[in-house]
């Protein structure tokens, strides 16, 4: 559901000014854009290759629905959503979602920002993209059964910990606290409850006695979580997840 009517005047007017910095080639966010043609080229290359899409033709990416962790302002979103995709942004900077909202209707891209999974509109809504499965990466609030049931093949959650070990928040934290030689991350298909679910696929990592959380996290369950988002894909794509 479409919750751009909720923003008053002036909180439209600062998250103006905060894509303005996002959006200016030459601000503060100058590396990024730097970077962003090299990686638009690799990623959208990838998919094209997974999907077997032709990038030369007009909406190469139409019908596929792509979810970007960690969206910032946009940048990557808006090209995805230009070449056809359905996009869902998520950024744990709560201020960076209203600020890709706004720059994207600038754009004239649709944006639907729901304010809670329990309303019949936003089920819905949720209805009409006509969804074969729902991945949540990265999710601090508790989706309803009635909106992880609604694609065709339900829900799967990331959690970076080997469930049912540390549920909630600190998951990567408390292996190292408590002095684990081992961690990793689990898929699985979540329920009402605080992570719980049946497992989908477990990956395991050693925990080094020198190792922070930001070793354990990005230099060691990231890279693997990320790849693992096609692999888990692909076992629903085949018709044989577990």
């Amino acid at each position: 559901m479409d919750q751009t009517s909720t923003i008053d005047a002036e909180e439209v007017a600062k998250f103006q000014a905060m894509a303005t910095e996002w959006w200016d080639p030459q601000g503060k966010f100058k590396p990024l854009h730097m970077l962003n043609p090299c990686r638009l080229d690799y990623i959208t290359a990838q998919i094209a290759a997974e999907f077997e899409r032709d990038l030369t033709k007009p909406l190469p990416f139409k019908d596929l629905r792509i979810l970007d962790i960690g969206c910032g302002g946009g940048l990557l979103s808006e090209p995805m959503a230009r070449l056809g995709a359905t996009v869902v942004g998520a950024d744990a900077a709560e201020r960076n979602i209203p600020v890709a909202r706004v720059h994207a209707e600038e754009q004239g891209l649709p944006v639907h920002q729901p304010a809670n999974f329990d309303d019949p509109d936003t089920l819905a809504t949720l209805a009409s993209h006509d969804a074969d499965l729902m991945v949540m990466a990265f999710v601090n609030i508790f989706v309803p059964e009635a909106a992880r049931d609604t694609p065709k093949q339900g829900s799967i959650c990331f959690h970076p910990s080997l469930l049912p070990l540390h549920r909630g928040p600190s998951a990567v934290n408390w292996p190292i606290i408590n002095g684990s030689t081992k961690s990793g991350f689990s898929w699985f298909y979540p329920t009402d409850g605080l992570d719980e679910g049946d497992s989908l696929l477990q990956w395991e990592c050693e925990i080094g006695p020198d190792d922070t959380v930001i070793d354990l996290y990005f230099k060691k369950i990231y890279p693997v979580a990320v790849d693992s988002v096609l692999e888990v894909c692909d076992l629903f794509r085949s018709g044989n997840p577990p």
